[in-house]
């Protein structure tokens, strides 16, 4: 195997310095797509990339050979293959561990959204909007069909009347866009290939970016939004939930984790860009995501080139050696 199977496992690391510039660069929307469909990318050919070193492990193995009925030359295999043996057991249990994680995550996962689907419906009211009785500044959007608005008095009484439309404008976005989704997929992403984790931690900013957007479109008025988004913070740092808020639930301070108090995530940050201009178009940051998506699947598929190569001279050994 040359080169080219290993520069998906590292060009990930280029990919995770790039992804904060991209959640602050582009139009929230572009980023969320660019950033969620790159971390796919990315990890399916670091992952095909394990495998590919993993095969390589295997055919070297005299006693698979035999099994196979000597289908392929084990000698062969370690002649001509350039990589160490050590190098592809490390690629097989790295495969092993982070593909059982990954599948375990995604089941989790499923679990959860279906579960909060069931919290959603059971929700009283048919309406859209639930009201909780809870002292706690908090709201959040619940995916499911139908998904669910829950805002408690204690955030209700901090904001204003123009401000109420702007906390709705936002979770509603969420709700419309499904970006739980987004934020689901670029975690799985991340559990595949660990080093993708800047990109799903941008994933999950840029999707309140674009619901900050999107209140913003619907108000007219993007100060209004960047002062609901700082007092909606001020308030819930005064307050302590009462209530449990679903794990997969998106909030207008950001994700929201079981426990004491809400963790605000990058409010900051996201005050700072609603004052100034919208984002532009396409920056040097999405083509350099894009170039390092592409550079990555035509490693992989010249990787997948080489694998064919030995393993039909393996073959071709193991029928001359017959």
């Amino acid at each position: 195997m040359r080169v080219a199977v290993y520069l998906p496992l590292l060009l990930p690391l280029l990919a995770a310095l790039l992804a904060p510039r991209a959640g602050d660069r582009l139009p929230p929307r572009a980023a969320t797509w660019l950033l969620t469909t790159g971390a796919l990318v990315l990890a399916a050919a670091s992952t095909a990339a394990l495998g590919m070193l993993a095969v390589t492990g295997l055919i070297r193995i005299p006693l698979l050979a035999r099994l196979a009925h000597h289908h392929w030359s084990a000698a062969a295999a370690q002649h001509h293959d350039p990589a160490a043996l050590s190098v592809a057991a490390l690629a097989a249990l790295a495969l092993a561990v982070l593909t059982a994680m990954a599948a375990t995550m995604l089941q989790r996962r499923i679990r959860t959204l279906a579960a909060t689907a069931r919290e959603a419906a059971c929700l009283p009211g048919r309406d859209q909007l639930v009201v909780v009785d809870d002292p706690a500044a908090e709201a959040y959007a619940m995916p499911g069909r139908p998904g669910r608005i829950v805002v408690s008095t204690g955030m209700l009484g901090a904001l204003d009347g123009a401000e109420h439309q702007v906390l709705l404008a936002h979770e509603r976005a969420h709700l419309t866009h499904r970006h739980h989704l987004f934020v689901a997929l670029a975690q799985l992403a991340a559990t595949a290939n660990p080093l993708l984790r800047p990109l799903a931690a941008a994933v999950g900013y840029t999707v309140e970016r674009w619901a900050d957007e999107s209140a913003a479109t619907v108000t007219g008025d993007r100060a209004r939004v960047a002062r609901t988004i700082g007092k909606a913070a001020l308030a819930a740092r005064r307050t302590s939930a009462r209530t449990r808020v679903p794990a997969t639930a998106l909030a207008l301070l950001g994700r929201l984790r079981p426990g004491p108090r809400p963790a605000l995530g990058p409010v900051p940050r996201r005050v700072t860009a609603l004052l100034a201009p919208a984002p532009g178009g396409r920056t040097w940051t999405a083509t350099a995501l894009g170039g390092l998506a592409a550079l990555t699947v035509l490693c992989a598929a010249e990787a997948a080139h080489d694998l064919e190569a030995l393993l039909e001279l393996v073959k071709h050994a193991a029928a001359r050696g017959r």
